[in-house]
């Protein structure tokens, strides 16, 4: 009769009794679980939202069962944890029986799991005298390091040369006790991010679409953060600070301490940085459910879109810009004489003494040194110049602006719109057109994100990001629906060049798209096309972009299989009002090896918004390819969503 209690446990609760040391524990411990997992049980506990956060249980597809996203297998007490709630359940409560000392290499499972912990000791109310609690001396020195006050949600804008920060990043500041503006910097980054080295977009696209990188949460100081992205990558910051309270606060740090050594398989559109931040701040504050919003995929400006609109969420939201924007803001407050005069005492060309500093009004003279002192320390930060070269230059500077008793000037302005209050990043459009005098109607479908044309407000200058295109066409005389075109990627880079700053514009594009034969067919090729180049940009309304290019085509109606060749692309993109945009470009490719033939296309394209998700888009477009010379043109409405 005394050993009925055990037998009622679960065969997995008791295994793990047996060979996880629970002898070491009190005699009583056994008959205390049994009363604990009956009232779990009659609790429903293993079904609550709060024990499916805390262990990251997500049915993906409904198809599909419920699973943990946790790849890591001490994240689990029970064998089948990760598929096992009520499992999982009752064997972390056995674990918390544990007379395991702590040690520097070693944790109390009610140390290891201390959010699991105390969310148990909540709803269960545990006796002290059953059921001890243990000293968790590292999680307490941890969490009086951090000195928790508030948490703010950051969000560095889309780096298209960071592989893993084409979308943009999120990450959490834990913010200190009597923090200031000045002192945020010393506190302290949750991130998480794929352990990787990668440096190829497209080769980290594709095995992160596969989950072929483990993903970990981190700590770092945020000054850190800031330098990397910031500084080192130019990229603005926006910090959206948190209304939660103090216990919320804790109970977010406590989990991300049982996160700390966990592997998640990181997917580059799902499973990402901020999928799993907002994990997080759903354990923070039951019932916020945001992760429950994104199903397919997780684009980071659509995850504090999401946080954003939760009511009362967000307490204050920030502005924190890149260096390079600083640059450009302190560039626009001089004329290129004196623009070249800042840069010619940043390389040091010239002395800071020099006559034509020294007859510059006062605040003039100080302008010029801010921006030479900005320019160079960006030099420096680039790698462009050696910290022993740039170091008396920098002091020099430093010197001679602090013996000019002007202010500063203003910082730059914030943004009119912030990036969750942009267009939605995906899109469908309906269009309807002619080509060759054959009317068509058209469908397409755009996951992610954002193209030339598209509404800026919220989004980077010259920037255009697309995954999985896809485009359907009806062609009304064949009266036949088929595939037209399936953009795998198509991903451009248009940073505009000034007189200090010289960044390389490039494009690379990729998928299966109908192209002309010779024999008037239209089959579907495979293509991968790249180049790269310059962009000019005389004014925020008019940018002008040239790029030398390659392209491969494949398809086994070829002579060969295949096409590879070379040319040149040009645009010009124009606004003339904030909702209207006007992109001309032309593109000319020579494909010198397998069948030969010469492509020559020319586009002018307009978009006019109707609302921020709404807009009208039309096409009109001239091609020759192996001498046939086609003609179209069609009218969209985009949907963004």
């Amino acid at each position: 009769m005394r050993f009925r209690p055990f037998l009622r446990l679960s065969f997995l609760t008791r295994l793990l009794l047996l060979l996880a040391g629970l002898s070491s524990s009190p005699a009583w411990a056994t008959p205390y679980l049994d009363e604990l997992v009956a009232a779990a049980r009659h609790k429903q506990l293993a079904e609550r939202p709060e024990w499916r956060a805390l262990l990251h249980y997500q049915p993906r597809f409904q198809f599909l069962a419920l699973r943990s996203l946790a790849d890591s297998a001490d994240f689990f007490n029970a064998p089948d944890g990760e598929r096992n709630p009520q499992g999982e359940l009752e064997a972390t409560l056995a674990a918390f029986f544990s007379d395991v000392a702590e040690t520097e290499t070693q944790q109390n499972p009610q140390c290891r799991f201390i959010a699991r912990y105390h969310w148990l000791q909540k709803e269960l109310a545990f006796d002290p005298q059953r059921l001890p609690p243990q000293p968790c001396q590292r999680f307490a020195q941890w969490h009086e390091a951090l000195d928790p006050a508030a948490v703010t949600l950051v969000f560095p804008a889309a780096y298209l040369n960071n592989p893993a920060s084409m979308y943009g990043h999120t990450f959490l500041r834990i913010d200190t006790r009597g923090q200031t503006g000045r002192s945020q910097l010393l506190g302290h980054a949750i991130n998480y991010a794929a352990s990787t080295d990668e440096t190829n977009g497209v080769v980290f696209a594709m095995r992160g679409l596969f989950g072929g990188y483990a993903g970990n949460f981190s700590l770092s100081p945020y000054y850190v953060k800031v330098g990397e992205y910031n500084d080192l990558e130019n990229r603005d910051m926006w910090e959206y600070t948190l209304s939660l309270q103090a216990d919320e606060v804790d109970r977010l740090l406590m989990h991300a301490w049982e996160l700390g050594p966990t592997r998640f398989d990181y997917f580059f559109v799902d499973e990402n940085c901020s999928y799993h931040l907002l994990s997080l701040l759903d354990v923070a504050r039951p019932g916020l459910n945001l992760v429950d919003r994104f199903g397919l995929w997780a684009i980071p400006s659509e995850t504090v879109r999401a946080v954003a609109e939760h009511p009362g969420l967000v307490r204050q939201a920030s502005y924190r810009p890149a260096r390079s924007t600083l640059l450009r803001h302190r560039m626009n407050l001089l004329d290129e004489p004196q623009i070249a005069l800042a840069r010619q005492l940043a390389d040091g060309g010239l002395d800071t003494t020099a006559t034509q500093l020294s007859t510059l009004p006062a605040d003039t003279q100080a302008q010029v040194l801010d921006l030479g002192f900005e320019y160079l320390e960006y030099s420096r930060l680039r790698g462009d110049i050696a910290n022993r070269d740039a170091a008396p230059r920098l002091r020099a500077l430093l010197g001679a602006r602090s013996r000019i008793d002007v202010s500063d000037v203003p910082a730059p302005p914030t943004p009119a719109v912030r990036p969750e209050h942009g267009h939605g990043a995906s899109r469908i459009s309906l269009g309807a057109g002619a080509r060759a005098g054959q009317g068509y109607q058209e469908l397409r479908l755009r996951p992610v994100y954002h193209d030339l044309l598209d509404r800026q407000d919220g989004y980077i200058r010259g920037a255009q990001i697309e995954f999985m295109h896809l485009i359907v066409r009806h062609d009304n005389v064949l009266d036949q629906t088929r595939l037209e075109a399936f953009k795998v990627a198509d991903i451009v880079s248009l940073p505009p060049r000034d007189a200090l700053l010289k960044p390389m514009s490039w494009r690379i594009a990729g998928g299966l798209q109908r192209a002309d034969r010779a024999n008037g067919s239209r089959p579907l090729l495979a293509h991968l096309d790249g180049g790269a180049g310059m962009t000019w940009g005389a004014s925020p309304r008019i940018m002008a972009y040239l790029l030398g290019e390659a392209s491969l085509q494949a398809a086994h109606v070829m002579q060969l299989g295949y096409s590879a060749g070379g040319g040149a692309s040009a645009g010009l993109m124009l606004d003339p009002t904030p909702g209207w945009r006007i992109l001309a470009h032309g593109r000319a490719i020579r494909y010198a090896a397998g069948e030969l033939h010469t492509r020559l296309e020319a586009g002018l394209d307009q978009r006019l918004a109707l609302t921020r998700d709404t807009a009208l888009r039309l096409e009109a477009r001239w091609q020759q390819d192996y001498d046939r010379f086609t003609q179209s043109t069609a009218l969209y409405l985009d949907l963004h969503f």
